[in-house]
């Protein structure tokens, strides 16, 4: 996957990469293009989340990178979440 994200990808991507738990998202209100990205429980208790630049969402490397440091730090706390790898 060579060609840069829409906002919209790179969403549906981190959504699939922290099942069984959701993540929500929403943009910066001070115009910045950042995102806020949360996962939560089923309990809808904030177990992580990250502040995503465009640069880093529209590419699917750095992407990548994020999700996979995002769901290491999950499983520290003993979060257990299903298998999961960037799609091609």
């Amino acid at each position: 996957m060579n060609a840069p994200l829409r906002v919209n990808e790179a969403l549906l991507i981190a959504d699939h990469a922290f099942e069984p738990f959701q993540c929500v998202a929403w943009d910066s209100p001070n115009g910045t293009g950042e995102l806020s990205l949360a996962v939560i429980d089923r309990t809808s208790t904030r177990i992580g989340g990250k502040q995503v630049p465009c640069s880093t969402y529209s590419d699917p490397d750095q992407l990548a990178s994020l999700i996979e440091e995002m769901r290491a730090e999950l499983q520290k706390q003993g979060c257990h979440l299903q298998p999961w790898s960037m799609p091609k």
